[in-house]
C-alpha cells in the first residue's frame, strides 16, 4: 500500500490503479473508508485511479490531534498527496460529503485542478440547504417498492426534524438504486468503515466559511461535472442544478432511476458519463 506524509506527520495511505491521467478520488462518509468507492463502475479501464485514504480511515494512521480531522484542514492532505504524486495538476473526485473536502481545495488550490468532478455531492461548504419537499418528491419516486411505507414515514420524520436514529436508518434504502441483498450488504458495511469520532469533527465549528467558498468557486474557470441521481434524497437533482449554477462552467448529469451511489446503479451510464467528461 502507497503511503506519503502529511504535513503534521500523519502517514496517510492511497490506492493507486489503472493506467492513463489520473483522477484523484475523495471520499464521502464523511471519514469514510475509500474501498467503498471501489472503481467507481470502471474508469480505471481507462484512467489512472487514485483514491486517497482519509486520515484515520482505511489503511491511513490516526493523527496526533483530533482536530485535524475538520473538513479545512484536511485539504492539507489532499495537496501533500498531489505533491508526492509529482503532478503539476490532476482531475479531482470527490463524493457525498467528500464534495466538500474537493470545493475547499478548489477554492484555496484552483491552478491545481484541471477538471472538477461531483458525484451526489455533500453541500454544507457552499451552505446549500435542501428543502424538505425536495427529499420526500425524489423518494415518492420509489412508491411502488414493498419498503415504501414504512420508509417513507421515517423520512417525513426525519426531514421535519423530529427523527432519530431508528429513523435515520430506516430511510436507508433511498440512498441505492434498488434494495437488494448486495445493495443492505454495501450500507452495512458502509457502517461498519466509518470512523464516527472523526466524523464528528468533520464539519466542527469553524470547517466552513460558504460565502468565501462560493466566490472561490465563482471564479472556477475550469470545467466542472456534477452528476446526481434521479432518486437521491440525499442530494435531489434540484440540489444538485443549484450547486452547479455555482459554477461558470459546469454540467449537470442526472442519471434515471440512481440513488446516492450511482456506480452501484447503473455502471454502465455513469462510466460513460464520467470518462466523456474527462475525455
Amino acid at each position: 500500500m502507497p503511503t506519503f506524509t502529511a504535513p503534521d506527520g500523519t502517514e496517510l495511505a492511497y490506492h493507486d490503479s489503472g493506467s492513463g491521467a489520473p483522477l484523484l478520488c475523495l471520499p464521502g462518509g464523511p471519514m469514510q473508508d475509500s474501498a467503498y468507492l471501489d472503481d467507481l463502475g470502471g474508469p480505471a479501464a481507462r484512467r489512472r485511479t487514485i483514491r486517497l485514504d482519509l486520515r484515520g480511515t482505511g489503511a491511513s494512521a490516526t493523527p496526533a490531534d483530533p482536530a485535524s480531522y475538520r473538513c479545512d484542514r484536511l485539504v492539507d492532505d489532499v495537496e501533500a498527496l498531489r505533491t508526492h504524486l509529482g503532478l503539476d495538476a490532476v482531475d479531482l473526485l470527490g463524493h457525498s460529503a467528500g464534495a466538500n473536502l474537493a470545493a475547499l481545495y478548489v477554492s484555496r488550490h484552483p491552478g491545481r485542478v484541471n477538471r472538477l468532478v461531483l458525484v451526489t455531492p455533500g453541500t454544507a461548504a457552499v451552505g446549500l440547504d435542501t428543502p424538505p419537499e425536495e427529499r420526500l418528491a425524489a423518494a415518492r419516486l420509489r412508491s411502488a417498492e414493498p419498503w415504501f411505507g414504512p420508509a417513507y414515514a421515517a423520512l417525513e420524520e426525519v426531514t421535519a426534524g423530529r427523527g432519530g436514529a431508528e429513523a435515520f436508518a430506516a430511510v436507508a434504502p433511498f440512498l441505492h438504486g434498488t434494495w437488494d441483498a448486495p445493495a443492505r450488504e454495501r450500507h452495512a458495511e458502509s457502517g461498519r468503515r466509518r470512523n464516527d469520532g472523526a466524523a464528528a469533527v468533520y464539519a466542527g465549528e469553524g470547517a466552513f466559511d460558504p460565502p468565501v467558498t462560493r466566490a472561490a468557486l465563482a471564479g472556477f474557470d475550469r470545467p466542472v461535472l456534477v452528476v446526481a441521481g434521479e432518486g437521491d434524497v440525499n442530494t435531489p437533482p434540484p440540489t444538485a442544478a443549484a450547486y452547479a449554477a455555482l459554477f461558470p462552467k459546469a454540467e449537470l448529469t442526472v442519471l434515471p432511476g440512481a440513488g446516492h451511489f450511482p456506480w452501484h446503479d447503473d455502471p454502465e451510464r455513469f462510466t460513460e458519463t464520467l470518462n466523456t467528461f474527462l475525455a
